[in-house]
């Protein structure tokens, strides 16, 4: 068990209390790249730069590249800044997730934020997705656009995981809350599970399907990660119901919510900014899963969107009235996006 981690343990509530009630990453220390990670595969095409706190993963012809944590954790908050590559990335994917898949082989967990790369002059998408048990059938999947260009700068991705919810953060706003609810079962992520990034080839499904791939005249393609956080309990694998924080994180139970203030920023997010959600899909599902909790808000916003998939009506025209730009987005500021 690495040491950074075991250290981290005893903060873990006081961090964790920062984050989830007014939750700004500025009140959490970060750890070099050694200190956390080791290098899961790329030869060298990963980089460590910056006195060790700033990592490049690149993608050519050759191969992609990635790292992976030191340990394995049960709960906890993890996030890393990340600045994606430009000009066009069709095909390419770039992934900041959880995973025990080299564990449990046939019934994994994962949590993922993964990047999807465009054509040029089109914006780079976000997805989320949970699986549990192993649930990789049903999908929970969740795609965005975002109010800024990941190309152009820094951006902090976070991923705060208990063992009664999930909430995905872009910079310190959530823009996604999994709750735990008893008829999930086991498809809510609740085994050990290593970090991982990665950038790799996706042009068999990544950009309009398949349709427009990787193109390696403009490799190598490179995303750059920095600020590391990795506050949770490090745990054995082979005994996933305890770990070093146990008495920690029995306490942080009680103070794990999301603010009335950070509510509304996520609203509006979701509502403006949101642009698939399994919750909505009727094509896939005839009924919502059972966690989904619908609102009309986003409802309507995807109906318009795309009124086959969210409304099982015919499709209508809209032109290009519905493409946002983040150019034209405003930035988050004070308790709200503004828009």
């Amino acid at each position: 068990m690495g040491k950074s981690v075991v250290g981290y343990c005893g903060l873990f509530l006081t961090l964790l209390l920062v984050c989830v009630s007014g939750f700004h990453h500025g009140n959490l220390p970060v750890i070099p790249f050694d200190e956390g990670y080791t290098q899961l595969f790329g030869e060298d095409n990963l980089v460590v730069h910056r006195d060790g706190h700033t990592v490049h993963l690149s993608l050519d012809e050759r191969t992609g590249s990635g790292f992976v944590s030191q340990d394995l954790y049960l709960h906890g908050y993890f996030s890393a800044s990340i600045k994606l590559p430009a000009d066009y990335t069709a095909g390419v994917v770039v992934a900041f997730y959880m995973s025990n898949g080299d564990t449990y082989e046939k019934n994994h967990d994962e949590i993922d934020f993964e990047f999807l790369g465009n054509i040029r002059g089109k914006d780079w998408r976000i997805q989320t997705n949970i699986y549990g048990n192993g649930s990789t059938a049903l999908g929970r999947e969740e795609r965005y656009s975002l109010w800024f260009d990941p190309a152009d700068d820094f951006h902090r991705y976070s991923i705060l995981w208990t063992d009664s919810r999930i909430i995905f953060y872009v910079d310190d706003v959530p823009i996604r809350e999994v709750v735990r609810t008893a008829t999930m079962g086991g498809d809510f992520p609740s085994k050990p599970m290593s970090l991982y990034a990665t950038i790799w080839d996706g042009s068999d499904w990544a950009t309009n399907g398949g349709k427009y791939r990787v193109n390696y005249n403009y490799a190598p393609y490179t995303t750059e990660f920095s600020d590391f956080a990795l506050h949770g309990c490090a745990a054995d694998p082979t005994e996933h119901s305890t770990t070093t924080c146990d008495t920690t994180y029995t306490t942080l139970l009680k103070a794990v919510a999301i603010s009335g203030s950070q509510r509304t920023r996520m609203d509006r997010f979701r509502t403006k900014y949101m642009t698939y959600s399994y919750c909505y899909d009727r094509v896939r599902y005839k009924v919502p899963l059972p966690e989904c909790v619908i609102s009309p808000q986003e409802a309507q916003h995807l109906k318009s969107f795309d009124p086959v998939t969210f409304g099982g009506g015919r499709p209508r025209h809209h032109g290009r009235r519905h493409r946002r730009s983040h150019r034209a987005a405003a930035a988050v500021n004070g308790e709200a996006i503004s828009m």
